[in-house]
Parts: C-alpha cells; structure tokens; sequence
C-alpha cells in the first residue's frame, strides 16, 4: 500500500516486522522450524531464481557458524538474513551488477532485498562497541548488538541524506558525480548535518555545490536507500537565479534543464541533453514527480 502519491522503490516491504517476536527469544525460537527461511546472498549480493526472483532457503542450510537476522514474518513463517563469519560488508555505492539487479527485481522483492542487505551490512561493520571497544553481541533478534564490555545497546543506523530539485523559470537543476556513467545526470544530494533541519539541509548543500540560493523547500517522498544505510528525502525548491557555481570536488557538471529535455531523457530518447537516473533511484520519482507539475 502506497503511503504517498510516489511509491519509490525499496519501499513497500510487506514483511511484518514483529517487535514482539524479536525482543522475545522464547517466541522467536518458536519460529525456527522448518516453514522458517533464509535469504541466499552472495556477500552482499541477493541470488535470483530463473524467475528473476530472491532464493530462500531453509534454516538447515544456513552455515553452521552464521548468526541469523530476523527480517520478520510473511504467512506466519519467519524470514531470516544470515551473517556469516568474517563478512566486513560494504559502503560501496556504485557496483553495475548489482545496478542490474535493483533494475531487473519485482517491486516486492527489492524492498526485502534492501531492507535484508542493511541489516547484514551493519552488523558486519559494527561487531565491537564505540564506547569501550569491546566485542558485541547480536540481540533483539538481530535489531540490535549488545556489548559483552560494558552493556551498552546499540542499533542499525539511519543516515537521513537529502536529494533535491532546484527550478527555476520552469527549468530545474541536475547535476553528475565523477563517478557516475558517462551523460547521466541526476538531482543533486547530501547528508544532513548535525544541527539542521531537512529544510536547512536543501539550502545547504545546493548553495555549497551549485552556488544556488533557494526558497519554498517542500518535501516529497522519502526512501530507503542500503547503500550502506541512508533515508533518502527528496524535495523541490525555488531557486532565486540560475547563476552556478560548482565545487567541482563534488560535481563535475551541472546545468538547468526544460520540461521538454527532462521529458525526453525520461524516455529514453538518444537525442536527450542526458541520461535519467534509473527507475529505482529516488531520482527518477522526483522527475517524474517535477513533470506532472508542468
């Protein structure tokens, strides 16, 4: 069920997450029998069947010294990710197999995917306490580490980034990283900081990356983002000029597009000034969201 007028994806889990089978071990172990599943990675990679759909598989296929994340509940049976020993997973954002992968999954299935891939890339970065160094402990099914040190609880992190268009005179703002594929463009982004706002965040980084003063920041939709862990916020705002500056240490290229351009990049039309973000990038929704407003 969609919560807003865009659906991104990696939203729409159907999983039920069920708080209080996790904080119970005594009703979660009830759940480990054999309707139980376990999700087939490769590291961080999910495996697809020949359907193009995630491969499950049963707890007693699961490596003998893996630690299992419990993802929660569909049709009564637990679904489950495994930690296996020595995976340091992973903060990289660009890989093209996986882009490949996030194109060609059912809706359904990425949101689990994501949701999955987050989990057992932080457990797989955090095994020792910040406060005292210690080594910690998975619990609460897998929704927190616990330190064997001093006992401090610790949870799966949430970076909120926000992503955003800039219009001006009818035309809006995108922009292209180094690192991504040659003509592809999208809106431009960034963490926010401590100490600010959503709104303050908007303003922030398209001032420190373009140059661009803004005003009339509104929210859009918001999305999941596991790469490694982030809240993607998208919004739009209004631009007072269309003067650029760029930090070229964050953007290589930037430049203000009509409805028309943006509209034929969205279609896949060779003759496009640009490359769209891809249909499973927030991005992609924003544009979408920018044309129906014309």
């Amino acid at each position: 069920m969609s919560l807003s007028l865009i659906a991104p994806a990696l939203t729409g889990n159907r999983i039920d997450r069920a708080d209080q089978v996790r904080v119970d071990p005594d009703r979660l172990a009830g759940y480990m029998n054999w309707k139980a599943k376990v999700l087939s990675l490769n590291g961080l990679e999910p495996e697809v069947d020949f359907e193009g759909r995630l491969v499950w598989r049963s707890l007693a296929d699961a490596a003998p010294d893996s630690e299992l994340i419990f993802l929660g509940l569909i049709d009564e049976k637990a679904h489950f990710a495994e930690l296996k020993r020595g995976e340091r997973g992973s903060g990289l954002h660009y890989n093209p197999r996986v882009w490949q992968m996030l194109s060609a999954l059912p809706a359904d299935e990425l949101a689990l995917y994501g949701g999955a891939r987050t989990l057992v890339d932080w457990h797989a970065r955090h095994r020792f306490c910040s406060l005292c160094g210690a080594a910690s402990a998975m619990s609460k099914g897998g929704w927190s580490r616990t330190c064997t040190g001093c006992g401090a609880e610790h949870f799966p992190r949430v970076d909120p980034v926000t992503i955003m268009l800039a219009e001006y005179q009818g035309k809006v703002l995108l922009g292209r990283q180094p690192r991504f594929p040659p003509r592809r463009f999208s809106a431009l982004a960034g963490f926010v900081e401590p100490g600010e706002g959503i709104e303050e965040a908007v303003a922030r980084e398209l001032w420190e990356e373009a140059g661009v003063r803004v005003r009339n920041v509104r929210y859009v939709a918001s999305q999941p983002w596991p790469f490694p862990s982030s809240l993607m916020i998208a919004c739009t705002s209004e631009a007072l000029s269309d003067e650029l500056t760029l930090d070229t240490t964050e953007i290589e290229e930037a430049g203000w597009f009509s409805a028309a351009e943006v509209r034929a990049a969205m279609a896949g039309d060779e003759s496009a000034p640009f490359i769209a973000p891809p249909p499973f990038a927030i991005a992609h929704d924003l544009l979408k969201y920018y044309l129906s407003q014309q």
